[in-house]
C-alpha cells in the first residue's frame, strides 16, 4: 500500500470512530416519545361533496356523523414525525397541504409527515381554487372551508405534539376477510387482507394511542345521501376508542381496488363496529416495549409521469366537465399541466418498521408485492397520503382494462405505480445499510 493509501485508509477509519461515536452518544441519550391529538373538521356550511361524479355539483344536506383530523407525532431525538388520519376523501389539495406542513414546521418543529384521507366518499370536495370559473363566486363556502380544514389539522397535531410523553410500541398483524377485489375477473383476485395495528403506551402501561391501517373503500353509503360521514372508518375508530380509552388513528391502505366485504355486517356502522373489536383484539394481544435506540430515517420524492391523456383536448375537457361539474375540472388541469406529480414519502422507523406514503389509489397488487420484497417486521402501506393522483393500477389491470385502470381516472402512464415501489423498496434497503 503506498503512503497515500495509508494515509487515505487511516483518515477514513478515524472518520468512521468518530461518526461511530457520535451516532451511539446521540442514541444513548435519545427518548421514544409519543403524542396523538383529534379535532373535528367537518364543513359548517353546505358545499359540493367529493367522492361520486353523478352528483356533480349538489350541495350538502347535513352531517349524518362528524368527520376528525386524528394525528399522532413521534419524536425521535431532534427528529418529529406526524401521521395524520382524515375522515375526508383524499388528502388535501397542494395548496393546502404545503400551508399544513410549513405551520407544523414553524410551530412545533415537525419536519415530516403522513397526512391522508381515509377516502370516505361523503366528505368535501377540495380541489377547488380562489379563481375565477375555478370555485370563486359560486364556491366561496368551500375556499372558507380550506381554511377551517387547514387550522382543524394544525390544531390536531399540535395537540398531539404538545402531549408527547416518553412511551413503548408495539406492531402487530393479521389476515382479516373484510374486503374483496372489485376490479379484475381473473383468479385469483388480489386482496391486501392485512389488518395492521401500532400500539402506543406511556411507560406506566396506559394506552395512549392505536394507529390502525386496513384497506377497503369506505362507500358503503348511499350516494343519493348528500350528508358528511366517515362512513365505516367513523363507527371503527369510535368502537376502538371507546374500549380501549386512545385516541385511534385509520390509515386507508392500497384500495384502488378495493371494497369493504360486509359479509354479516351489515351496514356501515355493523361493519365499522365489527372491524374495530378486530383492531381492538389485535392491539390487546400486542405487548408494548421501550424503545432503547429509536432510531427514524425518512425520505421524500414528487415525480414527473407524462399523462396518458391530453388535458389540452377540449373534447376531453368537456367530457369530464359534463361527467364532474365545469368549475372543478380546470383545477386538475392546472395540477396536471406540468406532468403527473405524486408525491411518494417513505420513513423507517427503529431500523425494521417501514411506513409507505403514496398519493394516489393504489391497487393492491402494489402494496402485497412491496411487504414481501422489502423483509422488514412490519409494512405500513397508506394510501391517500400527501396529495391525490388518482388511481395507480398495475401493468397488468390496465392490460385488463375497467374502472380504475383505465385513462379516465388513472391519467399517469402505465407502469407509475411500479416506478414508485421500486423507489420506495430501494429507499428502505438503502436506510438499512444493505445497498449503498
Amino acid at each position: 500500500m503506498t503512503p497515500y493509501l495509508k494515509l487515505i485508509s487511516r483518515s477514513l477509519l478515524t472518520t468512521c470512530f468518530i461518526i461511530s461515536k457520535l451516532a451511539w452518544a446521540e442514541s444513548s441519550d435519545t427518548t421514544f416519545k409519543v403524542g396523538a391529538g383529534k379535532h373535528d373538521v367537518t364543513p359548517k356550511e353546505a358545499v359540493p361533496m367529493w367522492g361520486y361524479g353523478a352528483r356533480h355539483d349538489a350541495l350538502s344536506t347535513g352531517v349524518q356523523d362528524p368527520l376528525y383530523a386524528a394525528a399522532l407525532v413521534m419524536q425521535v431525538g431532534s427528529n418529529k414525525l406526524a401521521i395524520v388520519g382524515l375522515d375526508l376523501g383524499r388528502s388535501p389539495a397542494e395548496k393546502s397541504l404545503h400551508n399544513i406542513r410549513r405551520r407544523i414546521k414553524a410551530e412545533a418543529g415537525i419536519d415530516y409527515s403522513f397526512i391522508a384521507g381515509s377516502h370516505t366518499h361523503h366528505g368535501p370536495v377540495l380541489e377547488l381554487s380562489d379563481e375565477p370559473g375555478k370555485g370563486r363566486g359560486k364556491f366561496d363556502a368551500s375556499l372558507r372551508y380550506y381554511k377551517e380544514m387547514e387550522e382543524g389539522i394544525v390544531a390536531a397535531i399540535l395537540e398531539a405534539n404538545s402531549k408527547l410523553t416518553p412511551a413503548k410500541m408495539a406492531t402487530g398483524s393479521t389476515q382479516l376477510a373484510f374486503n374483496r377485489n372489485r376490479h379484475t375477473k381473473i383468479e385469483p383476485k388480489p386482496s391486501d387482507r392485512e389488518l395492521a395495528v401500532m400500539r402506543f403506551d406511556d411507560l406506566s402501561g396506559k394506552p395512549l394511542a392505536v394507529l390502525v391501517n386496513y384497506t377497503a373503500h369506505p362507500t358503503m353509503i348511499d350516494a343519493s345521501i348528500l350528508k358528511f360521514s366517515a362512513d365505516y372508518v367513523g363507527a371503527m375508530k369510535a368502537t376502538v376508542e371507546k374500549e380501549m380509552g386512545v385516541t385511534a388513528i385509520f390509515m386507508q391502505g392500497a384500495a384502488g381496488d378495493q371494497s369493504a366485504n360486509p359479509g354479516t355486517n351489515s351496514g356501515y356502522q355493523a361493519f365499522g363496529a365489527a372491524l374495530g373489536r378486530e383492531a381492538i383484539k389485535l392491539a390487546s394481544s400486542l405487548t408494548p416495549t421501550e424503545v432503547t435506540q429509536p432510531t427514524l430515517q425518512v425520505k421524500e420524492e414528487q415525480f414527473k409521469f407524462t399523462s396518458r391523456n391530453d388535458f389540452k383536448n377540449p373534447l376531453l375537457v368537456g367530457a369530464y366537465s359534463k361527467a364532474f361539474f365545469p368549475e372543478l375540472v380546470p383545477n386538475f388541469i392546472d395540477e396536471f399541466a406540468d406532468g403527473i406529480r405524486p408525491r411518494l414519502t417513505v420513513a423507517l422507523l427503529n431500523g425494521d418498521i417501514a411506513l409507505v406514503g403514496c398519493s394516489g389509489e393504489f391497487f393492491s397488487n402494489h402494496s402485497l408485492r412491496l411487504k414481501e420484497r422489502a423483509r422488514v417486521k412490519q409494512l405500513f402501506f397508506f394510501g391517500y397520503c400527501n396529495g391525490y393522483h388518482q388511481y395507480f393500477p398495475t401493468i397488468e389491470a390496465v392490460a385488463e382494462g375497467g374502472y380504475g385502470a383505465d385513462s379516465t381516472v388513472s391519467p399517469v402512464q402505465v407502469g407509475a405505480g411500479e416506478q414508485m415501489m421500486n423507489t420506495a423498496l430501494t429507499w428502505l434497503y438503502q436506510m438499512r445499510g444493505k445497498i449503498k
